[in-house]
Formats: structure tokens, sequence, C-alpha cells
């Protein structure tokens, strides 16, 4: 199968992405994991822009020793110059220029004709070639570039001995099928053609940018240029991981095939990720926290049966350890019941697990994700069976800084359900207080904690009570998202707890003891 060569411009086109600004050092971490992913070439800046942008050129220069290091130029000698300073002291250096081509540059930006523009890149590429023995020419803004004049251009870069002609379509306007045929008319058209690889810039404005750039490819492209997750001026470039993912699963369709190491793919992008300050969208293909995430019951079915059912891709190909089957309100029973054995309870009945699938549901429709942690407590909320003389069936509570706060409840009893209100001091004494009145149970509160079982403001409270009674105790736990939902269901489940040591057989102190060493 055919190489298509990996140019990575993350350092150059990827830096110009609003509120991105690499220093010397990120700039050199980022591209020696760009030299581990094993890309072909990397555009480290654009030298005549500042010292500091030369200075950090040089230093990705002297540090990459596996890959090309370029520098970018406009059709200017000092531009070309500040470039050849630059790459001092590379291992393979390289220089990219660029010129106009599209009526609308020409017109408003260079202010130039075709002729003019002609003549400006021949100077160009003859100085550039002075010093370098590879060159590679641009037509800036390609896309939107009379299709004859673009001919014209790349004719004259061939014949004057540039190694690569690279097609941007600088402003993402063009679809698959316009762009591939440019590559198709010029491979056709233009003399000598054979001589030079062909190379592909694509933005991605209308969301095109890795279909043009595959498309390219279908029509005799031997480069792609692009940024790791897709990051860049607007709306950003190629995502390159994007591009050799396709290639890679579609090896049958597209013939083509690069050289990435593709198990360095999930490394690069959260390095590039942590270095900008642009977090990559979970949605985002190959990359995204979501890519290799399965949340619908019919999706994670197929998962554990067969992964091949809903993933064309190996997490393992891009360097993760597996996927991830997300427990929320679409998972189904099947995933829940791996998700429990992975846990370690793998003991539980099927009235168990069923009663435990029941209050995952319930926790799923208040909380968007569901975490190991919540649901190793959810289960250790009631690991002891109690018999429920009372159950909590709803609570209202109604806080005011300027008022008493006061609680309702409704309690199943031995009489039926029943309902209160009452005020306490705080609203977790007004919750307690009208506990106290349906049960009519003359308690002490012992002890009450409260955690959260993970982070962030849909956390589950776990909440913790002990309740006194004479001599007896008995301490009981309620999980919610909602801590007066959790206090309450605590502090019931002590009720029943503390009921069924009063009607439990009369046993000696130390015979309980030895049950609870048991």
């Amino acid at each position: 199968m055919r190489k298509i060569y990996i140019f990575d411009t993350t350092l150059r086109d990827g830096e110009q992405s609003p509120g991105v600004n690499l220093n010397t050092q990120e700039k050199v971490e980022i591209a020696l994991q760009l030299e581990k992913l094993g890309v072909d070439r990397m555009e480290a800046g654009f030298p005549a822009a500042s010292p500091g942008d030369l200075a950090a050129v040089n230093a990705v220069a002297r540090a990459v020793k596996n890959a090309s290091v370029m520098g970018l130029a406009r059709s200017v000698e000092k531009d070309i110059d500040a470039v050849k300073e630059a790459l001092k002291g590379a291992a393979d250096p390289a220089i990219h220029i660029f010129l106009a081509t599209s009526p609308i540059h020409r017109k408003h930006k260079l202010r130039m004709e075709k002729e003019q523009v002609l003549e400006t890149a021949e100077r160009a590429i003859r100085y550039a070639k002075k010093y370098f023995s590879r060159v590679e020419f641009s037509a800036e803004d390609a896309g939107r570039t009379e299709l004859d004049f673009l001919c014209q251009v790349t004719e004259l870069a061939v014949r004057e001995g540039v190694s690569v002609v690279n097609i941007p379509d600088t402003v993402g306007y063009l679809n698959p099928q316009e762009f591939g045929n440019i590559f198709k008319t010029l491979k056709e058209t233009v003399p000598g053609i054979e001589r030079i690889q062909l190379s592909a810039h694509c933005h991605d404005d209308l969301g095109m940018a890795t279909a043009n750039s595959l498309a390219a490819i279908l029509n005799g492209a031997d480069q792609v240029e692009g940024t790791i997750n897709g990051i860049g001026e607007r709306a950003g470039n190629t995502a390159l991981e994007e591009v050799a993912l396709a290639l890679a699963t579609r090896a049958d369709f597209f013939q083509a095939h690069t050289t990435l190491n593709l198990k360095e793919i999930a490394k690069t992008s959260r390095l590039v990720s942590k270095l900008t300050g642009m977090p990559v969208p979970g949605n985002k293909a190959i990359v995204g926290a979501n890519a290799f995430a399965h949340e619908s019951g019919i999706h994670q079915d197929g998962m554990l049966k067969e992964k091949t059912t809903y993933e064309i891709i190996s997490p393992d190909t891009i360097g993760l350890k597996d996927s991830k089957l997300v427990l929320g309100k679409h998972s189904g029973r099947h995933a829940f019941r791996e998700k429990l054995v992975d846990l370690g309870f793998d003991d539980l009945t099927e009235d168990q697990i069923n009663a435990a699938f029941g209050k995952f549901k319930d926790l799923a429709d208040r909380k968007k994700d569901v975490s190991n942690e919540d649901i190793i407590a959810m289960l250790e909320e009631k690991m002891v069976e109690t018999p429920e003389v009372f159950a909590l069936e709803q609570l209202v509570v109604s806080f005011d800084s300027h008022a008493t706060p006061s609680a309702t409840v409704r309690l199943k009893t031995p009489q039926g359900v029943q309902t209160t209100t009452s005020e306490g001091n705080g609203s977790i004494d007004a919750v307690y207080r009208a506990i106290d009145a349906l049960s009519k149970e003359e308690v002490v509160l012992d002890d009450y904690t409260i955690k959260s079982v993970t982070d962030g403001t849909d956390a589950l409270g776990d909440v913790h009570v002990v309740l006194k009674q004479g001599d007896e105790s008995a301490q009981g736990r309620g999980v919610s998202t909602d801590i007066l939902e959790a206090s309450a269901r605590a502090y019931v489940d002590a009720l029943n707890r503390l009921i069924d040591k009063k009607n439990a057989p009369r046993r000696s102190r130390r015979d309980r003891d030895n049950v609870t060493l048991i």
C-alpha cells in the first residue's frame, strides 16, 4: 500500500489557535512526543514572526533527531533567512514557503496580477533552494484559486525543483468531491508531477477537514498536513489522529497507510490538550472521553457479548487500556450485573440484584454519571437486611434563614402510611422530630456523621447515625444525592434496627458479642 506522509503543524498552525501561547520548553516537549508518535515532518513555527519564535524553532530543531523539522516563511527573502537561522543544528531541516494564489487574495491582500504572483513564487523558491535541499511550496487559498492558474503555479514549482507542493483549503470552503478533483486534475495535467509529492492542508470551517483530506488521498495526495486534536486557526485543522485511524481501520478501501505509532495517539492528545489549555470535547472522534464509552443498555449488552458489535476501533490501538461501560439511566441489567462482579459483589442473589438495579435506576435519574463509589455506597447501605417496620415514603423540607425550619414526613408504619409536620432548630432536627412523632419511639441521637462519596455538586451524601434507647443502641445508614433525604433514611434505618433488637429473643451480652465477632 502507498505510504502517506504525516506533516504535523501543531506547533505552528495549532499554536495560532486563539488563546494558545506555547513557550520554548512546551514546544520542545510536544515536539519530542510527536517524534515518538512517528510524524514524518513537523512544522515548528514561523521564525520571522518574532525572536522568541525563532529561538523556539531552533530549540525544537536541535532536540528532534528522527523527524524533519520545518519552518514557515512567506515568499520574501527575510523570512527565508529567518528559517535558515532557526534550523541551524537540525538533523533534517526543510523550509515551507507560501504565497496566496486565489483571486480574492491577489486583489485584496497581495494587490498582484497573476504574472506577479508567478514571478514572486519563482524568486522565493530559487532563493530557498540555495540553502535547503528540500523545499515545500504552498499555494495559499488554493481551494478558491482558478484550477487552470493553480496548475500553472504547480508546474512552476515543479520546474524550480521543490519537493512538495501543498494544496491548502485555507478557509475550509470546499467539499470532498471538489477538493479531490483538484488533486486528480493536477496529477493528470501538470508535466513532471510524478517528481514531487502533493500535500493536502485542510481547515475545518464547515466540518469537512478530515473528509477533504481523505478525498485528497483517494485522488493521489502523498502527504496530509494537520494537527493533534484538530486545533488551529478558527475552527481548526485536519485532526491527524482521525486521518491515521481512518486509513488504518479502512485500509481495504483507501489502500494507503501511515507509519505512525498509533499507540502514542492518546498520550500525544493528552499532552497537547494540557499544554495548550484546549480541552478535547467528549464526543471528539478517536481521542474524546466518550470515543470508547458506552451507556445505552442495548450497546452495552452487545459489547459484553462481542466488542465489534459497537466498536470498529480497539481502544488498545491508540494506547488506551479498555472501553468504558458508563453506567447511567440508559444502562441495562446486563452491564449492571457485570459491574457488580467487577466490584466484588459476585455473591448476590437474583432478588438482591434486582433490588439493587432498581435503586441504581433511581439514582441514575438524578445523577449524570454513576461512579463505582456510588454503586458501592448504594449496595453497602443495606448489606444487612433488617425488617422494615418503618419506611420513608416522602420528605418535604421548608427552610428560610429568617424563620424556623419545618419538615413534613410521610412514613409507612404498622398502622399504615402517616404524615406529620414538625419544626426544629435546623432542617435535620425538624426531620428527626417528625419521624419521632410518627414512630412514637423515644430515642436519643447519639452520633451523626456525613461524608461525600464522590466529588462534585451531585455527589452522593453518605449519612451514618447511632440511636440509643435505654441500654440498646443501633446504627443506621442512608445514601442519597440529597443530604436531607440521606439523613432521614439513616434515621429510619437505625430505628428499624433498634426495633429488631427489641423483638429478637433475649440473649446474653456475651452471646451478642460473639455473634458480632462472627
